[in-house]
């Protein structure tokens, strides 16, 4: 084994070095557009690119490096650095580098999505205006700067004295929703049309432009403010445009409002992308490094938005209650949404969901949105979410078991038509559509999975043909077609036999694990414990007790059918028995074929790479995929097809 590390170690070297070398260039030319004003992909887009050569090579010098202007403009000197900041995607992440920064308060400031610029100031007096360059020379913009709304050519207090401050003022260069609107509307968004605007050589547009500031530094005699509060203070007091600061007692908080500013956002008059989080504490040596460690951008995602909680249904299946939430239409990832599931009474209490409250949704990702977290105000307009007490079909009181809200009344006719669903749908009766399940059901011939197999071709007659053709006694093939399509699904294989009985959380693959650790027969599984499926892998102790319930409550049928309608297909030695396989990739044949080989020669067949598998089958063993890697990583074999076409002759 220790031969076949070496070789993936070094594979997986060489992969990375080629990444990284396809990652250099593109870094480079995405910077350059960036910072010369047309940006040709979005920051999560930039920042996903960053972020995998960060992790594939750490001390790759470009990732000291910010970016670099045109040549059209003089080239100077910044008095203050001007580097990338660490940054935050999610409130995990956040909470990350909270761990390593606990600060007795956060000051957290609004991160502007625009071009950011330097004013440097002599004895009080603008001198020039530099771009943010390579993070220590950039463009001297003066002329253009000082067409902008925001940017001093003199400092003065309140009282109309000069104040005499030698040193730097750092903001960033904005377009106003409304000015985009009105007169840029041509450009893809605010940031790439300001960015456009203030290196024009000829100055035009820059009047359209407002800087607002959020840094300084003097570099003779002493700071004029003692902390980083004070610091928007005095940049307020001199007549600047300010940053939003807002000051949070611990890390909690400061995920609380960035959810608040997310809800608001597109209310402002100008775009932001993000929070910057601080401490109080003015850090001249960090500030000083190309990445700032004692500060973080702690950036929103288009995966998540806040919204305004207004009801929850319960979606009923079968006989489970699940709670969806309906909230006010948000955008995420370009779709818009207003309802998410909150899983079960459990989640939703934990989540501390109240109707009219601020709910933050996310994707991440998925298909599927659900609520991350609730937001109160305390306001009197919110109220408690009403659980349903009773069955809506049997009036029998649900049982709430915290991971889920059920009729426990297996006679209870939503539950039994779900049931009999499940069925048709697990063993794949395809002539048995659900249209007819229900009328079979309402007609009372079929109240039971039992009842199936005892229909008859006269049973089935009269939901086919009126009444005039069953007097004329005419034949009807789709009662024919359905009756034999029940009666070729009498043989089944154990696992598609249980899973058919629709007890929750219970399908073919999990079946399989139970299958796997020697619960191999009707009798067995029907005799399993709690104590037992909870040591079987991918069981819970949950999980494990709502299988022991779930087969108790159906052992008289499962039983009944295994005996006398059913022959249940178990394993008995097969040459792969005992032996599990995961197929990815490419194969000469399809990969529902090779899984219906491992089950047919009784192996079992899983769908991803864990530590119980016993072989992942693909025929290109030596790529990089996920699932190779975690397969080396956890000593699992890597055969491609004719190794495993070898196994079924062995």
């Amino acid at each position: 084994m220790a031969d076949l590390f070496d070789v993936d170690e070094a594979a997986d070297e060489s992969r990375r070095a080629l990444r990284v070398k396809e990652l250099v260039p593109l870094i480079k030319k995405y910077q350059e557009s960036y910072y010369n004003g047309e940006g040709e992909i979005s920051d999560a887009e930039f920042d996903a690119l960053w972020d995998e050569l960060k992790t594939l090579d750490p001390e790759n010098e470009i990732l000291k490096k910010v970016g670099a202007d045109s040549g059209n403009f003089k080239k100077t000197p910044h008095i203050m650095p001007m580097g990338s900041q660490e940054k935050a995607a999610d409130p995990e992440q956040f909470l990350v580098w909270a761990e390593r920064h606990v600060y007795p308060e956060y000051l957290v400031e609004y991160k502007l999505d625009g071009a950011s610029l330097e004013l440097q100031y002599e004895d009080g007096r603008l001198v020039r205006a530099v771009t943010r360059g390579d993070g220590s020379i950039g463009d001297d913009i003066t002329e253009n700067a000082r067409k902008m709304s925001g940017v001093l050519p003199f400092l003065y207090d309140t009282n109309g004295n000069l104040i005499h401050f030698t040193g730097g003022v750092r903001g960033e260069v904005i377009m106003t929703h409304e000015v985009h609107r009105t007169k840029f509307s041509d450009k893809a968004n605010c940031r790439n049309a300001a960015n456009g605007l203030m290196k024009r050589k000829d100055g035009e547009g820059s009047e359209f432009l407002t800087l607002i500031t959020y840094d300084a530094l003097s570099v003779s005699g002493e700071q004029p403010f003692a902390d980083e509060e004070e610091k928007i203070k005095w940049l307020s007091a001199c007549g600047f445009k300010t940053v939003v600061l807002k000051i949070c007692a611990s890390p909690d908080e400061v995920i609380a409002y960035r959810a608040s500013v997310m809800e608001k956002r597109k209310a402002l008059d100008f775009d932001i992308d993000g929070l910057v989080v601080k401490e109080r504490t003015i850090n001249f040596s960090d500030a000083s490094r190309a990445r700032p460690d004692r500060q973080i951008a702690f950036k929103f995602s288009l995966e998540e938005a806040v919204s305004t909680l207004r009801k929850v249904e319960w979606s009923i299946n079968g006989g489970t209650y699940t709670p969806v939430a309906v909230f006010d239409e948000v955008e995420l990832n370009g779709t818009v949404v207003q309802r998410a599931s909150l899983a079960n009474p459990d989640t939703m209490r934990a989540l501390g969901v109240r109707l009219g409250c601020k709910v933050v949704v996310v994707k991440r990702g998925e298909i599927i949105p659900k609520i991350e977290r609730a937001m109160h105000d305390n306001s009197s307009m919110e109220t408690d979410v009403s659980v349903p007490e009773r069955c809506e079909t049997c009036g029998t009181p649900l049982k709430d078991e915290g991971s889920r809200l059920f009729c426990p009344n297996k006679k209870c006719g939503k539950r039994v038509l779900h049931q009999l669903m499940k069925w048709v749908q697990t063993l794949d009766i395809r002539d048995l559509g659900e249209t007819l399940v229900q009328a079979l059901f309402a007609s009372g011939k079929v109240r039971s999975i039992s009842d199936l197999y005892t229909l008859t071709e006269e049973d089935l007659t009269p939901f086919f043909l009126n009444e005039q053709s069953i007097a004329a006694e005419k034949k009807s093939l789709g009662a024919q077609k359905v009756l034999l399509s029940i009666q070729n699904r009498r043989r089944i294989p154990l696992p598609v036999y249980i899973a058919g009985f629709d007890i929750e959380g219970i399908g073919e693959t999990t079946v399989e694990k139970l299958v796997s650790a020697g619960f191999n027969t009707v009798e067995k599984l029907l005799a399993m414990t709690t104590e037992q499926a909870a040591q079987v892998y991918g069981f819970a102790e949950t999980m494990a007790a709502i299988a022991v319930e779930g087969l108790s409550e159906n052992a008289e049928e499962i039983r009944r059918l295994s005996q006398s309608v059913i022959t249940v297909e178990t394993s008995s030695g097969g040459k792969l028995e005992g032996k599990s396989f995961c197929f990815t990739g490419e194969l000469s044949i399809k990969r529902s074929e090779a899984e219906k080989l491992v089950k047919e020669n009784g192996g079992t067949c899983k769908s991803s790479v864990t530590k119980d598998l016993s072989y992942l089958v693909t025929n290109d063993t030596s790529s990089g995929s996920s699932k190779n890697q975690k397969a080396a990583k956890l000593g699992i074999p890597v055969i491609d097809e004719a190794a495993f076409i070898a196994l079924l002759k062995e």
